[in-house]
């Protein structure tokens, strides 16, 4: 797995557990888990997960901002998902993903983090994501919009 989605998949991740608040916070995270990065670094992944610092209890914590509309991803997991999916399929109401190999975590946990409401459940492999859709249109409506990004 390429480090840079190693590491957008561990800010994710620790964003979702912790509430992190500094970019500073952030990157001591990442240190602790294994991941080295600069500032700088964390940073630009900062921008590219759209992380942006919400309210919570008091004290501020990065949040990932949720696309617009629930039919589409945020420009972020679209293009990753761009840069990661080989292929879409569905099987009834089960959208089966393949990646490249060491990236479907990553990818998996980028679709998680959208929280669309018609994706009720995921499993990620070394290169393969089930998504559990809510009915089988969902499923293929999904599907659709994820081959239309990978075209």
């Amino acid at each position: 797995m390429k480090l840079k989605n190693k590491r957008h998949q561990k800010i994710l991740e620790l964003i979702k557990d912790q509430d992190i608040d500094t970019q500073e916070a952030l990157t001591e995270y990442l240190s602790v888990s294994g991941i080295k990065a600069t500032q700088a670094t964390v940073s630009r992944d900062i921008r590219e997960l759209h992380l942006v610092k919400v309210l919570s209890d008091g004290g501020y914590r990065y949040e990932q901002r949720q696309s617009d509309t629930s039919d589409t991803f945020s420009s972020s997991v679209y293009n990753f998902m761009k840069d990661n999916i080989i292929t879409v399929r569905t099987a009834q109401n089960l959208v089966v993903i393949k990646c490249y190999p060491g990236t479907a975590d990553a990818v998996c946990a980028s679709i998680d983090a959208e929280e669309k409401e018609y994706v009720v459940g995921s499993i990620a492999g070394d290169d393969t994501i089930f998504l559990a859709a809510e009915d089988n249109a969902a499923a293929e409506k999904l599907r659709d919009y994820i081959a239309r990004i990978i075209q």
